[in-house]
């Protein structure tokens, strides 16, 4: 597996890259512009030359201001509750952070193909062996959007009772329908209107969250906790890279607009230094914070460490941290819908996809335990994910990012189709990779019988075994001889 020659090299259509002929997605009227506050027509088709916009500094902000949220100050109270000191914890948080660079690095297909990230993993597991990932992706965005709905919701409602509305019920339901107002509208807006609201949002909320690092921060009491080994090392690092896991099918969408000769160097740097810097700076908050004060509930417990005067401004930065991730997920959802063959406008599959959301976040919010739904959520989301990934990854680099981009989008045959729609070496390897995963984890739904012999939680260790198997059955393949 090698990477591409030069990877900081502008890149030059070939005639694999040239959009499809024939098209196997709903039809886009034209013309077609990607314009903030105008409702987006494309959805999985490919982008043309003609209508590419923008440049890597976009993916800088895109992924830093969806990734201000309260989940990763979530994830950095669970490192310490795990055993874990200050400095162990925050080394923790950093490794995690480190996964954004692989995240952002795939982001170069969509420059070369012009469409989303689930319709080229096609070409790894075989067009027809593609659907169980997209399901799966699409259900574990929409669980991604429920957690972070109920988590600004949480804070609208604490937001309600600081002014001195106490609704019960119906103010949380109140809550919740705002938060799930603002996610949709802008997701239904689309592409151009998501990048714009992430900007923005980031400038907003990361003034704010840099003063909650000066009240917070330089109160952490290292000795707090020191009891963790590496058992609990491991623990907290699945928790710390499920985040950014969960973006691993998705960073094409938000580079398929992207000018062709947008280089490797450039969206790798860009993404991930925004997706790190959010997610880091945020977990070691939630370190801070959790040797501190009691994290049973994570926002009061940070809220207590803020000045009065903050308090009420710290809710609203909870409230637009969630709403800025949940907008990422739920546009991305509505582009799944379309990979998996159901023929509906990236527009109804938004609708659709708020619906479930708006129902699970009922579910959730009125008869679920909060925290035991989330590590619930965590550990099937990484068992799946990571070995899903390492396939990816592994197809990526062996083909030096280049696709068929027709054959991408035919839905009976072409180079993707393989034996019967199914790619055996993706699906093989994938195979191995979850039942490896799976017998390695230690979650809050079971434990694998690796745990106790390997000393602890080696759910990321299926990535390793999917990507490696999947090199060694493909390698010898035609079209990887050829890449």
């Amino acid at each position: 597996m090698t990477l591409p020659r030069d990877p900081a090299a502008p890149i030059a259509p070939t005639a694999s890259d040239a959009a499809p002929a024939a098209t196997a997605y709903p039809a886009t009227p034209a013309p077609a512009r990607d314009e903030v506050f105008q409702v987006e027509t494309h959805g999985i088709d490919p982008i043309p030359d003609d209508e590419r916009h923008g440049g890597a500094k976009d993916l800088f902000w895109l992924w830093f201001g969806s990734n201000l949220t309260f989940t990763y100050v979530i994830n950095g109270t669970l490192a310490v509750a795990f055993g874990l000191s200050f400095w162990a914890a925050t080394a923790v948080v950093v490794l995690g952070g480190l996964a954004f660079f692989a995240v952002s690095a795939l982001g170069l297909a969509g420059i070369r193909t012009g469409t989303a990230t689930l319709v080229i993993s096609r070409a790894a597991f075989g067009v027809l062996g593609n659907l169980p990932a997209g399901l799966l992706n699409w259900v574990v965005g929409i669980g991604y959007t429920i957690l972070n709905t109920v988590v600004g919701t949480f804070a609208l409602e604490a937001l309600f009772a600081e002014l001195g509305w106490h609704g019960g019920d119906f103010g949380r339901a109140v809550a919740l329908a705002g938060t799930l107002a603002l996610t949709f509208v802008v997701a239904m807006w689309g592409h151009a209107t998501v990048q714009a609201a992430e900007r923005w949002m980031a400038y907003v909320l990361g003034a704010g969250f840099a003063l909650v690092v000066l009240f917070v921060v330089p109160d952490a009491d290292p000795g707090a906790a020191s009891g963790g080994g590496f058992h609990a090392w491991t623990l907290a690092l699945v928790v710390m890279i499920a985040g950014p896991v969960s973006y691993l099918p998705m960073p094409s969408d938000y580079t398929r607009y992207l000018p062709r000769t947008t280089t490797l160097k450039a969206i790798t740097w860009s993404g991930a230094a925004g997706g790190m810097l959010a997610s880091v700076v945020l977990g070691v908050v939630g370190v801070a914070a959790a040797t501190q004060a009691d994290m049973t509930d994570p926002v009061a417990g940070v809220a207590d460490l803020l000045p009065g005067w903050f308090q009420t401004l710290f809710l609203f930065l909870v409230v637009g941290g969630s709403v800025t991730n949940s907008i990422l997920t739920l546009y991305s959802s509505s582009l799944n819908l379309q990979v998996l063959g159901i023929p509906w406008s990236r527009s109804r599959g938004i609708l659709v996809s708020t619906a479930v959301v708006a129902g699970g976040s009922l579910a959730t919010l009125f008869w679920v335990d909060f925290t035991e739904s989330l590590t619930s959520f965590l550990s099937v989301l990484l068992v799946v994910f990571a070995p899903w990934g390492g396939v990816f990854i592994a197809d990526t680099l062996m083909r030096r990012c280049r696709y068929d981009a027709a054959a991408l989008h035919d839905m009976s045959g072409g180079a993707y189709w393989y034996h019967r729609g199914f790619h055996v070496p993706g699906m093989a390897a994938l195979a191995a990779g979850v039942a490896i995963a799976a017998l390695a984890a230690e979650s809050a739904l079971w434990t694998g019988p690796l745990v106790a012999p390997l000393g602890g939680d080696f759910t990321l260790a299926g990535a390793l075994v999917a990507g490696l198997l999947y090199w060694a059955l493909a390698r010898n393949e035609p079209q990887f001889r050829r890449a």
